[in-house]
């Protein structure tokens, strides 16, 4: 069996031209255009790599993004500060701090003071017990992107098999209650788990978000699984590699998500889905 590609690059250009059109219907009903409120502490390459391709993509969005930038020895009181001023401000539909912060910071407490309407990260408590309760909230980013790359396989989840390899929660923990939805029967796994090979085989979907490069084997992959790699891992020779052995996996499954090029850019894309969500509950509130 050879695998079909899942292309994130193009679903998540589809997610984002239709955050586009919704985004000007919001400027036409409303009078002004959705308001992503990005908050960058210190100066990680990395943070500031991703936070200026956000602020990018909103624009090409027609999402007004707005990028705060504060200093690596910015207290946590100035933080919850400014996140109270963004939680009042009626044009800002929603918050996100680029993760992680400085030392010094607590990201529980930075992320638990944002307004639960607007947090396009998903991470707070209120939309984490809305998810698990099966109740609409704002979900995290990139398990909302891999549910829309299962959906473009076509197959029907209902009934499936899945194996979630990682716990964390801000990927782990919410695929698994998003797959619990759409009625799969889920395994949560992680880099303890003894049995992890005869888990992944009896699989239909598989889910790899535990940082481990390569650590899912071609030859675990059940026939005509779904596997989507959540991984982004720098090797020694600088060049990236997934959870999944990506070669190994496409000879035996239906659909692979490659690393890069696959989930990746549909976190992106989610996020601009979130804040355009998130701008439309709001005035229906």
């Amino acid at each position: 069996m050879s695998g079909r590609l899942l292309d994130g690059r193009a679903v998540a250009k589809a997610v984002r031209a239709e955050v586009a059109t919704d985004a000007a219907r919001f400027l036409a009903e409303h009078g002004r255009p959705v308001g992503l409120d990005v908050v960058l502490v210190g100066e990680d390459p990395a943070s500031q790599v991703y936070v200026r391709n956000k602020e990018k993509a909103a624009a090409q969005a027609g999402i007004r993004g707005r990028v705060h930038r504060l200093a690596a020895d910015t207290s946590q009181a100035a933080l919850l500060s400014l996140l109270a001023e963004l939680n009042a401000d009626d044009a800002v539909d929603g918050i996100l701090v680029q993760l992680p912060v400085p030392q010094g910071l607590d990201e529980l407490t930075t992320t638990d003071a944002i307004d639960p309407a607007k947090d396009v990260d998903g991470l707070h408590p209120l939309n984490a017990g809305r998810l698990v309760a099966g109740r609409p909230g704002l979900r995290p980013c990139t398990p909302r992107g891999c549910m829309r790359l299962l959906e473009e396989t076509g197959v029907a989840l209902s009934g499936k098999r899945a194996i979630v390899i990682g716990r964390s929660n801000l990927v782990g923990k919410p695929i698994g209650q998003m797959l619990l939805a759409a009625s799969c029967t889920v395994t949560m796994a992680h880099s303890r788990t003894v049995d992890l090979a005869d888990r992944v085989r009896e699989s239909d979907v598989v889910i790899a978000a535990v940082g481990r490069p390569h650590l899912v084997r071609g030859d675990w992959v059940k026939p005509g699984a779904i596997v989507i790699d959540v991984g982004i891992n720098r090797l020694d020779d600088g060049s990236l590699a997934g959870d999944v052995d990506f070669d190994g996996a496409m000879e035996r499954a239906a659909w692979v998500s490659p690393v890069p090029r696959g989930v990746g850019p549909m976190t992106i894309a989610m996020l601009l889905r979130n804040a355009v969500d998130a701008a439309f509950a709001r005035r229906a509130a």
